[in-house]
């Protein structure tokens, strides 16, 4: 009988059950946790802009720059637009980056964008051309 408790395959399933347990209690606790963050913010009026990470690679930058903008209306990044200059990838991403975020709501994860997504409390806004915040 001790056989049995002590068999490879009981060592397997207990710790399968092990795990799907402690991710049961972890992931109630990180939906949770990111929920009071959010509040927290919020009640403390702080504002936040998402950027590019100056890190980013231009095909990463690009892929964002892309899929924002079919999410999202950036005609403010057109030519002779408020937000066209400077005429760089980095800034057109990171304004087409923010009004997916702002549309999206402002949580983290809109800001993501494969981990090339920086949320900023300072205001990114330069020249002529302010970054939205809805």
């Amino acid at each position: 009988m001790n056989s049995l408790l002590t068999s490879p395959k009981r060592k397997t399933m207990a710790r399968k059950i092990e795990a799907s347990t402690s991710l049961a209690f972890f992931f109630p606790l990180l939906l949770l946790s990111l929920a009071l963050g959010r509040a927290i913010a919020s009640s403390q009026g702080q504002k936040t802009w998402c950027v590019a990470k100056p890190s980013s690679d231009e095909a990463t930058l690009t892929g964002n720059l892309n899929y924002a903008c079919s999410q999202v209306d950036c005609k403010v990044l057109q030519k002779d637009c408020l937000c066209f200059y400077p005429d760089n990838l980095i800034s057109h991403a990171s304004v087409a980056m923010n009004l997916y975020y702002q549309a999206r709501g402002r949580n983290y994860w809109n800001c993501y964008f494969r981990n090339s997504g920086l949320v900023s409390t300072t205001d990114p806004s330069f020249g002529n051309c302010s970054y939205v915040y809805y």
